[in-house]
């Protein structure tokens, strides 16, 4: 089978790569800068994107978008990804709590956060994980209890990234205990500097303020502030983590920075080497697999499928690239690749972080089963 792109496609990549390439500076890393200083770059670099409405071109036009399809927000994906994803944390307002905003939200939530989002105003993060309920999401116990008008909310988020620089939480909360553990989850849209929300950062290998704790402590929240129905939560989330596990084209970082340690190989005279060769050629055939695999997503989205499985496997794939690409640098490395500052230290926090961050590889390899062998999951 021929792939290629469409000229129109084509076309947006081309002008989308040549305006990163204008803008960025070389070996552009988003991921590495301080927290403060992220967040004021991707906001200001968020508003020139949306000043051509690349920020949300998948968006209808009302929003702010071009009511472009899923390749073309596949090609966003790719390019600021390779470019060292210069959003930072606005690809997750663009990916997921945007189109839940879409789907769920009262025209007063969609004129007054989608705007937001679009023009790059605004950083959120994902209240989800809690001790005890990191893959199993539905387990969680944050409460929120109806009190009138409002809710109160109590309990605890941990792992939370952006959640140090964030606007906006994106809360998920349990307001119902006899529904069942998916049937009695509510989202709800808290500013994270409300009375009763405090923040803390959780110390970790990776960069200050990757992740964070955030405890809701009798917060009062409107019931304006929720999201959809009350107890139907579950049901968004289900239809948006798919978006969240292919939100970022990882395996074309992973593939780019493989070139660099293919070229390093090249430098240190390693390619006669079969343990090298061999590591990079796993390497790039990862990448590969990974890459087929997002693609096969993105067309069942564009035929209006539901690609759950598919993104499942999408995921494993994904992980197992950055994982194999990190292989690759410590073979070509050895001892070295432990250093600060070395191809091997530099994919370590990346191969980590994905086969935790939108579920473990484990939980995807559990949901993969689930589908094929038990039947849908849930």
């Amino acid at each position: 089978m021929h792939f290629d792109w469409a000229p129109d496609e084509a076309e947006f990549r081309r002008d989308l790569r040549a305006f990163l390439e204008a803008e960025l500076p070389a070996d552009f890393d988003g991921f590495a800068m301080e927290p403060e200083e992220q967040k004021q770059f991707s906001k200001d670099f968020a508003k020139k994107l949306a000043e051509k409405r690349w920020l949300t071109p998948a968006w209808p036009r009302e929003y702010g978008g071009l009511a472009q399809g899923p390749w073309e927000q596949l090609i966003l994906s790719e390019e600021m990804v390779e470019h060292g994803e210069p959003r930072t944390a606005q690809y997750m307002c663009v990916n997921w709590v945007g189109p839940a905003l879409i789907i769920a939200g009262t025209e007063e939530q969609k004129a007054y956060h989608l705007n937001r989002i679009s023009r790059g105003d605004v950083v959120w993060c994902q209240g989800f994980s809690e001790p005890g309920a990191g893959s199993d999401l539905a387990s969680l116990r944050t409460r929120a209890v109806r009190d009138g008008d409002d809710y109160i909310i109590n309990g605890e988020k941990i792992w939370t990234s952006y959640a140090d620089t964030a606007d906006y939480c994106f809360l998920l909360a349990r307001t119902d205990t006899e529904g069942g553990k998916h049937g009695g989850i509510s989202i709800f849209l808290v500013p994270t500097d409300a009375p009763g929300v405090t923040i803390t950062e959780i110390p970790s290998i990776f960069s200050k303020g990757a992740f964070n704790q955030c405890v809701f402590k009798d917060l009062r929240a409107p019931a304006e502030w929720r999201l959809g129905p009350e107890n139907g939560g579950w049901p968004i989330i289900r239809q948006l983590l798919v978006n969240e596990r292919v939100g970022v084209a990882r395996f074309r970082r992973a593939n780019t920075f493989l070139a660099k340690i293919g070229e390093a190989a090249r430098e240190a005279g390693l390619l006669d080497d079969p343990i090298v060769i061999d590591a990079l050629a796993k390497g790039q055939a990862a990448c590969d697999a990974a890459r087929v695999l997002i693609y096969r997503v993105v067309d069942e989205r564009a035929k209006g499928k539901a690609p759950d499985v598919t993104a499942y496997t999408y995921r494993v794939a994904t992980i197992r690239s950055e994982r194999a690409v990190y292989e690759a640098a410590m073979a070509v490395e050895g001892a070295g690749g432990v250093l600060k500052g070395s191809l091997g230290a530099l994919q370590f926090g990346h191969a980590l972080a994905a086969g935790v961050a939108t579920g473990t590889l484990e939980m995807q390899l559990n949901l993969i089963a689930r589908d094929v062998i038990g039947g849908k999951a849930q």
